[in-house]
């Protein structure tokens, strides 16, 4: 995952959501997770977002 918007969407992980890079890390090490669309499923599935930050993942990915 080292596209410009998968760089972007991980700054809004942790700007705008306040996602820990230890919930980031945990999430990537799936091999699902390293599909830029399945991550925020991943995350949520770990319990490590809640289901308003999934919707806000979604949207941004929606509008990237």
């Amino acid at each position: 995952m080292t596209s410009l918007i998968a760089k972007r969407f991980l700054q809004f992980l942790h700007d705008e959501l306040a996602i820990p890079a230890d919930s980031l890390a945990v999430a990537l090490r799936s091999p699902e997770a390293w599909s830029l669309h399945q991550l925020p499923i991943v995350l949520w599935q770990y319990g490590l977002v809640t289901i308003e930050q999934l919707d806000s993942m979604l949207e941004w990915l929606e509008t990237a």
